[in-house]
């Protein structure tokens, strides 16, 4: 009876919360929904822009082989490259190809190079013959790792991820414990108490992310083409991010359980839009999703940095992006703290 009795006050319990009732069962189907999208998307296929003397037997192999092929100057070529719009450019001299691979994420640079030496084929009509290939990386190099791609990424997903759960909860506890009803007491206006949490938050979340982004640089080794003050910065920004996220989500849980229930819904889609996963694989709808995910625009500026050594020109629009994010998230828990006290 007495175990009965637990039983039923448990059971009871869920049927009062239904909320942790019902993320227990749609948080589960919304994350393999979108897990159903983005792994039983349509395989990469590589876009190779050629020279005008490339033959068309080599374009048409390229084509055969699901490559989008097209032809445009050296100059146009090289700066498509460096714009991420095209894999590689080939070019043709008497005895051999040579290839110029855009060379940042190593899982194309490998797709491009197995459809290209495939290709050459057609052009040696003997099997024992090959037809030499000159390759050359703008950015990375044949021994780049995967971690060395991925890696910029996960930095921003760990700093991320912890910071949105560790303020979330912490900010939860002012409220539970009774902290922040006494400052709502007091002369201090809304905007200021949201202040004065993101910088005290903000200090220990900028120490965090000084420290990941040093321990994966300096102790992982992981590639570092840029400046590491950019890596900084971004990772501030994505922290700052993350916390003014987290501190908004937690008005409106009641305890730590529930604020873990946004993870799977807020941190886990983030995942898919990062580019852990080519984003051009997936339908065009769902791809939109990635223009308000915070990582995304974190993730870009990483690899901008670190893998292809590119300066503020390049980020400037991830970092605006992100203190957009951060500024919108700040004045949200400013009216969310209207349900506390009204000034």
């Amino acid at each position: 009876m007495r175990i009965q009795a637990i039983v039923v006050r448990i059971i009871r319990q869920f049927f009062r919360d239904k909320r942790t009732l019902a993320l227990m069962i749609v948080a589960p189907m919304f994350v393999l929904f979108l897990m159903d999208f983005v792994f039983n998307g349509e395989s990469y296929e590589p876009h190779i822009a050629l020279d005008s003397n490339v033959p068309q037997q080599f374009a048409d192999a390229l084509k055969q082989a699901d490559a989008h092929v097209t032809t445009m100057t050296k100059a146009k070529a090289m700066t498509e490259l460096d714009e991420q719009q095209i894999d590689a450019f080939i070019e043709m001299d008497k005895t051999s190809l040579r290839m110029t691979l855009e060379g940042s994420d190593p899982s194309i640079s490998k797709t491009v190079l197995v459809t290209v030496q495939k290709a050459a084929q057609t052009l040696m009509p003997k099997a024992n013959q090959t037809l030499a290939i000159d390759t050359v990386y703008m950015y990375g190099s044949e021994h780049m790792s995967l971690f060395d791609n991925f890696g910029p990424v996960l930095i921003g997903f760990f700093i991320f991820f912890f910071v949105f759960l560790i303020a979330g909860v912490s900010f939860l506890r002012e409220r539970t414990s009774g902290t922040l009803e006494r400052l709502l007491a007091t002369p201090l206006k809304r905007w200021e108490i949201v202040i004065g949490y993101v910088i005290g938050f903000g200090i220990f979340t900028t120490i965090q992310a000084s420290l990941i982004s040093w321990f994966a640089i300096h102790v992982l080794n992981l590639m570092m083409e840029g400046s590491f003050g950019y890596v900084l910065l971004i990772t501030f920004l994505l922290a700052m991010t993350a916390l003014t996220l987290g501190t908004l989500l937690s008005a409106f849980a009641n305890n730590e359980l529930q604020m873990i229930q946004f993870i799977p819904l807020v941190v886990v889609p983030q995942v898919f839009f990062s580019g852990l996963f080519h984003l051009d694989t997936m339908e065009p709808w769902l791809r939109s999703m990635s223009t308000v995910m915070p990582l995304y625009y974190g993730a870009d500026a990483l690899r901008e940095i670190m893998i292809r050594g590119k300066g503020w020109e390049a980020i400037s629009f991830d970092v605006y992006v992100l203190v957009g994010f951060s500024l919108l998230f700040m004045i949200l828990n400013v009216l969310a703290l209207k349900k506390y006290r009204k000034l």
